[in-house]
């Protein structure tokens, strides 16, 4: 199975669900956790990963073969992100645009592109409390992510339970990090800020066809309008986690929730049967 943890608002305990989730899993199955919030990797605080292998994550750009090129304009007909831009006797390219497709290079008429790598960032593979467990971290001054996201997605082992802890937001990095996932759990607050972003998550989701539940955290801060909204929709609430001092307590040492309260062990482990209920 390939479980991702998603939520459209940042904040509301993502990361918590997805680590307490693999902990829980792991005495019993062989799990790889995936973080593929490469922007702000946080997972490996509370799984504390002995890293094993590190290597630098490149992507291919354009660069111009000047003697070649007749400045037919053809190479920025055909980027959609508008990378590059033939302008009189010059060809300009904007690597912080740029996604690697490799059209340019491969619809050039006279071969005057030749792709050279620029690097984004790096990925780590990692052993922690018998989880399989890689990130990525993306380079300061880099503008997408997807591409790394999509590296770490390479190693990914269908044989295994693999739990991917998703960026958040609805925009691409988190649809890359969701795709082809069999279920999606969308962590939410009860709050209006995270009803209004479960909302867009779910359109996300939907409209990739990928089943989805809910988890709502720090239950009882808010109200009851995420219940309502779900129920309304047709989207079950598979777990809800009240606002517990010591739970935020742990959390700002980097201790997950199934240290400090065993009891959740079950909780999570019942919270994946009931996923799986879902799919069959």
């Amino acid at each position: 199975m390939i479980l991702s943890v998603a939520s459209g608002k940042g904040g509301t305990g993502k990361t918590t669900v997805a680590v307490n989730l693999a902990l829980s899993l792991s005495p019993r199955r062989q799990v790889q956790f995936l973080d593929c919030d490469v922007e702000e990797p946080n997972a490996h605080f509370f799984l504390k990963p002995q890293i094993l292998k590190s290597q630098e994550v490149f992507i291919q750009i354009p660069k111009i073969i000047e003697a070649r090129c007749t400045y037919c304009g053809r190479c920025a007909e055909v980027c959609t992100y508008k990378a590059i831009a033939v302008v009189k006797k010059a060809v300009l390219v904007f690597p912080e645009l740029c996604h690697g497709c490799g059209g340019c290079s491969l619809l050039c008429p006279q071969k005057a592109i030749k792709e050279v790598g620029q690097r984004i960032g790096v990925m780590e593979s990692a052993l922690s409390n018998g989880l399989s467990f890689i990130q990525g971290r993306l380079d300061i001054g880099q503008a997408m992510s997807p591409p790394l996201i999509r590296e770490i997605k390479k190693n990914l082992d269908p044989n295994l339970v693999v739990i991917i802890d998703s960026p958040p937001g609805t925009s691409c990095p988190m649809v890359e990090s969701v795709k082809k996932s069999d279920f999606c759990l969308l962590v939410t607050e009860p709050t209006p800020f995270g009803l209004n972003d479960l909302r867009l998550s779910i359109e996300i989701l939907r409209t990739m066809k990928i089943p989805v539940g809910v988890i709502i955290n720090r239950a009882g801060i808010g109200d009851n309008r995420v219940e309502e909204y779900c129920y309304q929709e047709g989207i079950p609430v598979l777990m809800t986690i009240p606002f517990d001092r010591e739970i935020a307590v742990a959390y700002s040492e980097g201790m997950p929730i199934v240290e400090v309260r065993p009891s959740y062990r079950d909780k999570f482990s019942t919270l994946f049967s009931r996923v799986e209920e879902l799919i069959r």
